[in-house]
């Protein structure tokens, strides 16, 4: 046994560095359900304890998953940026943590350290920290990403719609949209996962998107989320895509069973660059991840769902996105059982992804079948609003009709940007305000029926 601690008469002991990752989380039903939770509180701080004297350079001497099986880590290796990691390199784990939480680490700093980190350091930390350090550090990273609009500065808070009907009816989909941007939703990205996945059908949603867009010249991005080799099929096909999506996990096993690997995903972001359609920047990929799915797909080499959450983050890096969504209670009670589950994990991703450089967002969910409702969700839309989240989702009513989920609605993008004092991306909230949709608190106000914005709408006129 390699490590071990020992509290009061108890020696724990841990076989490898995968066993102190997983017994150092806090305890969730997926690593339950994988057999590598802790099974005592007791043998839970003993592996926090092992874990805090761990130097980080241990982490680029044992990975998590074998250099010689995994792509994914032979990308987190050669791709370490050691000069980035110097100012580090001699802390163990709890000494990376108090730095963090320390005035040393400021924004700059912590942008700077990013390259320099691997994913496996950035969950290692993390099972260190209470929700508040989570809240504390992340807040002072901005990420900042650009295609037609800014994402990621201080004081904005952004919001994709998720216009989602269950037969991709265009009228449905466009009701959806025009409900969003009365309510000043729509700056991250407009969205639609596709109910069928064609590549008719999909390259109709696009069509439909663009067509808003360009008609009231609105400074934002579409999205429609089907595979990226479908997407790369469409471009081919001359459609008029904006951003290239792809769900990702964190090891090569559990990324072919989502069909694709590393070349894919660089050939799909080669394909979207090629059409030149940013006007501010050319962050042209959106990934999506969650806890959990590597596990699902048995793909997860022993490995606790956290630590291969934070390696999904080291292949999103590598393809420079515009976005990245944790979809955190999405995959189902299996594997976050409630809402104190799916709230930390919700934590714990979001200061991850921003640890390692990316621009986090949150689809603060649960599915119908966990311990969770919408009170819980309210709780973790709040602290993730006061950790700096880039974006979260905009869903009719905060209910899925197509994917059968609860997420949070327009409305609740409108209470967290109010009570927190933010505002959209700044070329989206000049729209807005062109529009007539802004109060002179700079807020989106109610529209009368005799708006001339509505009417603009409505009335199909130009803006």
């Amino acid at each position: 046994m390699r490590y071990a601690a020992t509290l009061g008469h108890t020696r724990h002991a841990f076989a490898d560095l995968k066993a102190v990752l997983a017994c150092a989380s806090p305890h969730r039903s997926g690593d339950a359900l994988a057999g590598l939770a802790a099974d005592s509180d007791e043998r839970r701080v003993a592996a926090r304890l092992v874990l805090a004297d761990l130097p980080l350079r241990t982490f680029l001497e044992e990975p998590a998953v074998a250099y010689e099986d995994d792509a994914v880590t032979r990308l987190i290796l050669d791709t370490h940026d050691v000069a980035a990691f110097a100012p580090v390199a001699a802390m163990t784990v709890g000494q990376f943590r108090d730095w963090l939480l320390s005035d040393a680490a400021d924004g700059a700093a912590l942008s700077a350290l990013a390259p320099g980190l691997t994913p496996e350091m950035a969950a290692a930390v993390s099972k260190l920290m209470r929700n508040q350090d989570l809240i504390a550090v992340a807040r002072r990273i901005r990420v900042v990403t650009a295609f037609r609009d800014t994402l990621g500065l201080p004081g904005r808070l952004s919001v994709r719609i998720q216009p989602n009907h269950p037969t991709d009816d265009p009228q449905g989909v466009a009701a959806a949209i025009l409900d969003g941007l009365l309510m000043g939703c729509g700056d991250a990205v407009i969205g639609i996962n596709p109910a069928a996945d064609s590549l008719q059908g999909c390259t109709a949603l696009l069509e439909l998107v663009d067509g808003i867009r360009q008609r009231y010249a609105i400074p934002t991005q579409s999205c429609v989320l089907t595979h990226v080799t479908n997407t790369i099929a469409i471009i081919e096909r001359g459609a008029p895509v904006d951003l290239v999506f792809q769900s990702i996990a964190g090891t090569e096993a559990a990324n072919r069973a989502f069909g694709i690997d590393l070349a894919v995903l660089k050939e799909g972001r080669e394909a979207a660059l090629s059409l030149k359609r940013g006007t501010v920047g050319d962050n042209v990929m959106y990934f999506e991840t969650g806890q959990g799915s590597a596990l699902s797909a048995d793909a997860h080499h022993g490995v606790d769902q956290q630590t291969l959450e934070a390696r999904a983050y080291a292949v999103a890096r590598a393809y420079k996105p515009l976005l990245v969504n944790s979809v955190v209670g999405f995959i189902g009670p299996e594997y976050l059982y409630d809402g104190k589950q799916i709230a930390r994990a919700g934590l714990e991703d979001h200061f991850c992804g921003k640890l390692l450089g990316l621009p986090m967002g949150m689809d603060v969910c649960y599915t119908n079948h966990a311990e969770a409702d919408q009170d819980d969700m309210d709780s973790l839309l709040t602290l993730l609003g006061v950790a700096g989240v880039n974006f979260i989702m905009g869903v009719p009513g905060a209910d899925d009709v197509m994917l059968n989920y609860q997420s949070t609605s327009y409305h609740d993008a409108l209470y967290l940007r109010s009570a927190l004092n933010l505002r959209p991306a700044p070329e989206f909230e000049a729209w807005l305000e062109g529009m007539g949709m802004l109060g002179e608190d700079g807020r989106v106000k109610e529209l009368p029926p005799s708006s001339p914005a509505l009417l603009r709408f409505l009335g199909g006129e130009a803006a």
